[in-house]
């Protein structure tokens, strides 16, 4: 079974004074995650769409994705949790416990807020997460990066040639990311900043998907102004 989990846990809290989560600001006449939810359904090797969210806005997610969808069977809103990580395990919970786990289950995560990820992206997705166990799609660097350790001085300038963006979805064997991250310490877990670290601090290895410069995440309001160019493109073509 292949299952996307769309993580719309976050509260939107660098795109200025809005009471609205991100995900459900309007890009042109639909609800972003409307947007991102429907790369997913439409996808034929998508089988269910698992949407962990605040708890405050389960309601209201459940109802404008009934509006656009038709979601017997497919779609399922749960609960997210306090940090990623925690909305992570939310997710894989809730799959195990209604559909089962075992070894040829993939799970592809995916970011509420990148609506612009293309099939061909979730298709590579589901490919290597089932030859290499996880995947991270991602976007060589365009820009130098700087290492500071103290925020202050540069302490390291590593080539750019090494260097990737990381963007989403990224993609997992279910039962292999549930095991690994249930085997982490405290410590590391205060570590994670998204889902493939917790392969990495396994010294586990995860496969690069090639992303697409355009699959942007809107995390600012000038990200909005950006997507909103990006959707008339997209519907022009």
């Amino acid at each position: 079974m292949v299952i996307a989990a769309i993580m719309a846990g976050g509260t939107g809290s660098r795109m200025g004074s809005t009471d609205t989560p991100k995900q459900f600001m309007k890009l042109g006449t639909k609800p972003i995650i409307i947007h991102t939810i429907e790369k997913f359904f439409y996808h034929p090797e998508i089988e269910k769409i698992v949407v962990p969210c605040p708890k405050p806005w389960i309601g209201h997610t459940r109802d404008i994705v009934e509006k656009y969808f038709d979601t017997e069977g497919k779609i399922y809103v749960i609960e997210g949790g306090a940090s990623r990580n925690d909305t992570l395990m939310n997710a894989l919970d809730f799959i195990e416990s209604n559909f089962g786990m075992d070894d040829d289950t993939i799970i592809v995560t995916h970011d509420a807020v990148r609506p612009f990820l293309t099939h061909r992206i979730i298709t590579d997705n589901i490919r290597y997460a089932r030859e290499y166990g996880a995947c991270d799609t991602v976007v060589p660097a365009t820009d130098t990066i700087v290492h500071s350790e103290d925020g202050k001085l540069i302490s390291d300038i590593p080539s750019r040639i090494e260097m990737y963006q990381g963007q989403t979805p990224q993609s997992f064997r279910a039962k292999k990311l549930k095991m690994t991250c249930e085997s982490l310490t405290e410590e590391e877990k205060a570590k994670l900043t998204d889902a493939c670290m917790v392969f990495t601090l396994r010294n586990e290895r995860v496969s690069l998907v090639e992303g697409e410069v355009f699959n942007i995440k809107i995390t600012y309001p000038y990200d909005l102004k950006v997507a909103q160019v990006l959707l008339q493109e997209e519907c022009n073509n």
